[in-house]
């Protein structure tokens, strides 16, 4: 008799698997087991995931800093120093912040705004061919740093920029002393400066938490991280990155004074110096928003007897910094006196210098000739809508100003659904005086703004409104009247026409109602007699009876499935 399989000494044939192959045997002659499921759960994709990036990461280095230069491969260097800086100092920021999962949030932001300066760079010196103010700030910060590095600073330094320091010589300074630290790469440049302006939106959305708790500060984090202008325009070497930075400051020092916190002070004086020292301009007009929030700042319950006075001295400084900056605008714009005419020669100006290019909004005269700008606020509406909203799909010249007038119309439908909550806003102008700041200041910026006519410039100084306008669409909804009941509507009642749902189909004639007993038993009980139950009648909603008939139709009102 032939034994079982393998007893004579010979191994029992190869299994197959279920993919068709062959699966070779175990020892022992037993088939090899299949790799079980549970095996491939146990594997740390984490870490895998991470090696897998290291590997890639190292891999792109050593090919990019062997077939370019620093210029270029530097930027592999500071990204990853810029995430390890920030990312300590967003989970110190998380961790004493009511918003649930937060640091996931504002990780990602700052990654978003990291990203985001490879386009911008890919713009300026690819489709713009360097035609941008970064080559510039890039030059001559090469230069700078190259002397930093050979100065001695203890004897003090003595540099010649060429050009008075406020203005575009102080970005150049800036630049300077990054590639004093990180080393001139350009790619490196764009990448530290957008790392700038996204602690300027980080400030942005601290200072609504702080002096407007009331408000959707989720969707404000939202909407100011992950905004295309605010991620896209300030990235670059620049101008619009330090003063994102620096009027992030100054409102969040601004909202730190309105809600009596210590430091308020020491943020509004170093935010309002650096954009004084860039646009003093944009400083007077956040100076003015804050003037106006700290006449309507609530009263504090206990006044001490050192209230007026505090009080009387920060309105005196207050105004000494508003005069300060007036004096800054009028010698930064070369204007004689601040007055009204003083005001309508920049606005003027302004409009001349930047009609120019195949993105002029409104075709002047002679080029050299000015136009004249009032000072009649009839004139607000339009300038807000203008700065705010426009281009306008129709009006895009190129792809660039389509791209733009997509984020406006999607701007301006955002606002007009908001309409609930901005019909709240002059009464919270009075109530939260962080809303009264927003407010001066984005209607303030419009106004100076509006005169710019090139679509393009247009664009990049919008960022410096954005991040106060989108206060406005954050306001908390009405609340509901106190003892409003919300009536409920009643549910629908069936009004179907006879024989809409058929008739009643029965696989058995109906069984007829029993007959009542008869006899003393029957009407007997334990309480005495009483009379026969009557037999079941169906009835409808309305409360009319109706007797039943086999192969009738179902009453009226009722459906197939409300039987009783």
């Amino acid at each position: 008799m032939p034994g079982p399989p393998g007893a004579s000494g010979t191994s029992a044939p190869p299994r197959a698997s279920p993919h068709g192959a062959a699966r070779p045997p175990a020892r022992g002659g037993r088939p090899r087991p299949g790799l079980p499921r549970a095996a491939l759960t146990r594997v740390p994709w984490p870490s895998a995931l991470a090696a897998a990036l290291v590997t890639g990461y190292v891999t792109v280095f050593v090919l990019a800093s062997a077939h370019t230069s620093y210029d270029t491969w530097g930027a592999l260097l500071v990204l990853p120093a810029l995430m390890a800086v920030g990312t300590p100092l967003l989970a110190r920021v998380a961790s004493a912040n009511p918003e649930r999962n937060i640091f996931r949030l504002l990780l990602l932001a700052m990654t978003a705004k990291l990203l985001c300066a490879f386009p911008r760079y890919l713009m300026a010196f690819v489709l713009y061919g360097g035609a941008a103010d970064a080559k510039m700030y890039h030059q001559e910060g090469i230069e700078l740093a190259a002397y930093l590095d050979q100065a001695d600073l203890l004897t003090g330094v003595h540099y010649d920029l060429g050009m008075k320091v406020a203005g575009t010589g102080f970005i150049i300074i800036v630049t300077g002393v990054v590639y004093a630290i990180t080393g001139p790469s350009l790619i490196g440049g764009f990448l530290v400066f957008s790392w700038i302006g996204f602690w300027g939106l980080l400030l942005f959305w601290r200072a609504l938490q702080i002096a407007f708790p009331e408000a959707d500060t989720r969707r404000y984090a939202k909407l100011v991280f992950f905004l295309p202008s605010l991620l896209f325009w300030p990235s670059s070497i620049g101008k619009d990155a330090w003063m994102m930075f620096c009027l992030g400051l100054t409102t969040y020092g601004t909202a730190r004074l309105l809600d009596r916190r210590f430091g308020a002070f020491a943020c509004i004086v170093l935010g309002s110096l650096g954009t004084a020292m860039v646009r003093p301009h944009v400083t007077a007009l956040a100076g003015a928003g804050l003037m106006v929030a700290y006449v309507l700042r609530r009263r504090p319950r206990q006044v001490t007897a050192l209230g007026p006075l505090r009080t009387i001295l920060t309105a005196v400084v207050l105004g000494a910094m508003a005069v300060l900056m007036l004096q800054q605008v009028s010698t930064f714009f070369g204007t004689d006196g601040t007055g009204g005419d003083a005001v309508n020669q920049v606005l003027s100006e302004t409009s001349r210098r930047t009609s120019q290019g195949n993105s002029m909004i409104n075709a002047s005269a002679p080029e050299d000739a000015s136009p004249e700008f009032g000072l009649n606020p009839a004139g607000l509406p339009v300038a807000v809508v203008s700065v705010l909203f426009r281009p306008f799909p129709f009006e895009a010249s190129n792809i660039q100003n389509l791209v733009q007038s997509v984020e406006c119309f999607a701007l301006l439908v955002m606002f007009v659904r908001a309409w609930p909550r901005l019909s709240r806003i002059p009464r919270l102008f009075v109530q939260r005086s962080y809303v009264a700041f927003a407010v001066v200041y984005t209607l303030l910026f419009c106004w100076a703004f509006s005169t710019i006519n090139n679509m393009g410039i247009l664009s990049r100084e919008r960022v410096q409104v954005l991040p106060m306008a989108l206060v406005l669409l954050v306001v908390p909804a009405a609340a509901p009247t106190r003892g409003a009941v919300r009536k409920r509507r009643p549910p629908p009642v069936w009004r179907v026409a006879p024989g809409q749902w058929g008739t009643r189909r029965t696989s058995a004639p109906p069984t007829p109602p029993p007959a009542p007993l008869t006899g003393p038993a029957s009407l007997t009980g334990p309480a005495g007699p009483h009379e026969p139950h009557p037999p079941f009648e169906p009835f409808e909603r309305s409360g009319r009876q109706q007797s039943p008939s086999p192969g009738s139709h179902r009453p009226r009102g009722d459906h197939p499935h409300h039987d009783h």
